[in-house]
């Protein structure tokens, strides 16, 4: 089949891999621009980008994918298929219609939960015990589509954002190859329509949520601390220093919201329970382990707020 891939994070490169390595014909990647990072604001391409030049795949990075250029190179290529996976744009409907067998999407949660942009780091946030991969036939809503196939997998309590990504990108990887092989049989595919009163979203993750209430129990913290590794960062502060939290575990031990109640190891109190600090970043300062922070400092009775 001929196929444009578009995608940008390393959770879609499986599935790319995947694909190319099935023999179809990849005759496109689209992703998003190059992103200024670091520092020194250095603009560094997508995870898609490197991944596809080292397979000599045309890139194509679009600002606008309902101007008449693009639309005439999406049609110039004349593709079976449009496979997307985090992509991060919505698509036009003259895009969505191009294909033969129109356009489908690798969404990271068991549609139609989690529609949006961050369905891992939010499935793990509200505190889900399974997730999974949707393949679904894209229209114009936002991961509203019919769905094509779904595999469901655990979430386990050790996971977070970055471990169950790329669980997941693995599973994508095996769903998209089985959808297209079936395709490219002339298979019928079945399709079911999403039930959207049980929808729920996944916005897009920042700063604003990361900020630790430790009035809130030490299971809703903990998932919160998982679901924000490796970015932005559960976050709180200490001694007027934003203290980042990078992993914990919950305690039964029970003490004041915010206070530091032991040392050894370091717990702090939450509304119900405790949170074990394991590894934990003070402002300015590298990713150190709980006990390697105690040696240094003497916070012994303080307050995290």
């Amino acid at each position: 089949m001929k196929i444009i891939f578009m995608g940008t994070p390393d959770f879609a490169v499986k599935s790319l891999e995947a694909i190319i390595n099935e023999n179809h014909d990849v005759s496109a990647v689209i992703t998003k621009k190059d992103m200024p990072k670091g520092r020194g604001y250095k603009k560094v391409p997508s995870p898609i980008k490197v991944f596809a030049k080292s397979k000599n795949i045309k890139v194509l990075q679009p600002d606008n994918l309902k101007s008449e250029e693009t639309i005439d190179a999406l049609h110039k290529i004349s593709p079976d298929i449009i496979v997307v996976a985090a992509y991060g744009k919505i698509l036009p409907t003259n895009i969505l219609n191009l294909p033969k067998f129109g356009c489908i999407n690798v969404h990271a949660s068991i549609l139609p939960k989690y529609r949006g942009a961050a369905p891992i780091a939010w499935s793990i946030i509200k505190g889900e015990k399974k997730t999974g991969i949707t393949i679904m036939q894209m229209d114009e809503g936002l991961d509203t589509g019919d769905i094509i196939l779904q595999k469901k997998i655990n979430i386990s309590s050790d996971d977070n954002e970055a471990s169950l990504r790329r669980k997941l990108s693995f599973i994508g990887a095996d769903c998209i190859k089985k959808v297209l092989k079936d395709l490219g049989k002339n298979l019928i595919v079945e399709k079911k329509k999403q039930d959207n009163f049980l929808a729920s979203f996944a916005p897009i993750i920042n700063k604003k949520i990361s900020y630790i209430n430790w009035e809130k129990k030490a299971t809703e913290i903990h998932n919160l601390i998982r679901g924000l590794n490796p970015w932005p960062c559960a976050r709180t502060t200490l001694n007027k220093k934003l203290l980042k939290i990078h992993q914990a575990k919950v305690n039964n031990k029970s003490g004041l919201p915010g206070n530091i109640i032991s040392t050894k190891p370091l717990l702090i109190g939450c509304a119900s329970g405790s949170l074990e600090i394991l590894k934990l970043q003070l402002e300015n300062k590298k990713i150190m382990t709980s006990s390697e922070f105690i040696c240094g400092n003497n916070v012994d009775g303080y307050r995290l707020i």
